[in-house]
């Protein structure tokens, strides 16, 4: 099932997701004890995680049975900006009374090859009794139809049974370790997050494909059993068409 939901703003959607995330995590602890939830990284869903920070969702929602993790990663150092880790623990993890173990970051600071290879072990590890199924799979769009770090003409796109890979951008000085679509496929709810006017051609092309070969690395995503929801801004749908209504 896919649905797309426009708001009228950044500030309008990141309040909707952070609320869908306080909902999603309230009922699969109630369900099964916890909650998985894959994080996305760039700018747009900055504002999602420090609404999830603040009252009055902070208090509402169960997190010492919540466990994180990331759909990709910069290989850069520690302390570098662009690091996706660092950008969540600053607007929300670091606000959170929260165990270790209950964090799963992608260790960059390895060899790419490494770091993707550990990564895929941990996650063999967290759901070793259980399908391989996150609660909750945040995702970002990027201009060029990239999600995660499924990077245009990457051989991660043609990846069938392995849950990681490791990417590289042209002309980019560092690597990225990236969950695949096999992996991704399997989340039990999929939230696109996408604003700004520059990616309104590729939401309307992904979104009103011209044929059923994907055109662009999101567009392999499509859960199997899952449900997978477009939350995008108004400047991101201004080339969509169809009696769609902003919140």
């Amino acid at each position: 099932m896919t649905m797309l939901h426009q708001f009228v703003d950044l500030e309008a959607l990141s309040r909707a997701a952070a609320t869908l995330f306080a909902e999603q995590a309230r009922a699969a602890v109630t369900s099964r004890g916890r909650f998985s939830v894959l994080l996305a990284g760039g700018e747009t869903p900055r504002r999602t995680y420090e609404l999830l920070a603040e009252e009055p969702l902070r208090s509402a929602i169960p997190w010492d049975r919540i466990y994180f993790f990331w759909g990709d990663e910069r290989c850069v150092s520690a302390k570098d900006p662009k690091r996706n880790e660092g950008m969540v623990r600053r607007a929300l993890l670091d606000h959170l009374q929260i165990q270790p173990e209950q964090v799963h970051p992608i260790r960059s600071a390895l060899a790419p090859e490494q770091a993707a290879a550990d990564y895929d072990a941990e996650l063999h590890r967290f759901f070793v009794s259980s399908p391989p199924r996150f609660d909750l799979a945040f995702l970002g769009l990027g201009t060029d139809g990239h999600t995660a770090s499924l990077l245009p003409g990457s051989a991660a796109l043609e990846e069938k049974v392995r849950w990681t890979a490791v990417t590289r951008r042209h002309k980019e000085p560092f690597s990225r370790v990236t969950l695949t679509a096999p992996l991704l496929n399997q989340a039990a709810l999929v939230v696109f997050l996408v604003t700004g006017r520059d990616k309104a051609g590729v939401l309307q092309s992904i979104l009103t494909p011209a044929s059923d070969h994907p055109a662009f690395p999101a567009q392999l995503i499509r859960p199997l059993t899952g449900a997978l929801h477009w939350y995008v801004d108004r400047q991101a749908a201004s080339l969509l068409t169809g009696g769609h209504a902003a919140f």
